[in-house]
């Protein structure tokens, strides 16, 4: 049996956005037991030149999304980033999931070979399907998602590793 694309992506996504979900519903009880408004959260950041959380999150779903889209040769949803508060962005993982759960192993059949450009800047990135999803997806995927685990401790959260991992098994 050899593995797809499809089998190093959509679980992976999937788990890591389910995670997601869980860690943003532990700032939003831990605002709402210390009685603050969980926007704090939403609009923290590590270093004034960092992107807010809320970019952290809109941008792991993008990644992952955007992913599914051009592997599997269908349209990107387009989001409009508009979320401000923990619940709005739980919203959005939730889109995001939900999009990944239509997109079916057989529409990855060729992604590996299949040519996927992306703008950046004034340029473009050119990969193959798989080193799109090695080299681009998966590191900013799993880098946005830690920035929001990393957000959330700084400002008291109590969060573990198992709580960004998940059920692994």
């Amino acid at each position: 049996m050899s593995v797809t694309l499809y089998d190093m992506s959509i679980p992976a996504l999937t788990l890591g956005l389910t995670n997601l979900s869980a860690v943003l519903d532990k700032g939003i009880a831990h605002a709402e037991a210390r009685k603050f408004d969980s926007i704090v959260l939403a609009q923290s950041r590590i270093f004034p030149d960092m992107l807010a959380f809320t970019r952290q999150v809109m941008i792991a779903c993008d990644m992952a999304k955007g992913c599914a889209a051009r592997l599997a040769g269908v349209d990107n949803p387009k989001f409009e980033d508009t979320e401000t508060t923990l619940p709005e962005l739980k919203a959005r993982v939730a889109k995001t999931l939900a999009f990944l759960a239509t997109v079916k192993a057989s529409q990855f059949e060729g992604a590996e070979t299949r040519e996927v450009v992306i703008p950046a800047g004034s340029g473009t990135l050119k990969f193959t399907g798989a080193g799109y999803l090695t080299k681009f997806v998966l590191p900013n995927f799993y880098f946005h998602c830690a920035m929001v685990y990393a957000l959330l401790r700084q400002n008291g959260v109590e969060l573990g590793k198992r709580d960004f991992l998940g059920a692994i098994q």
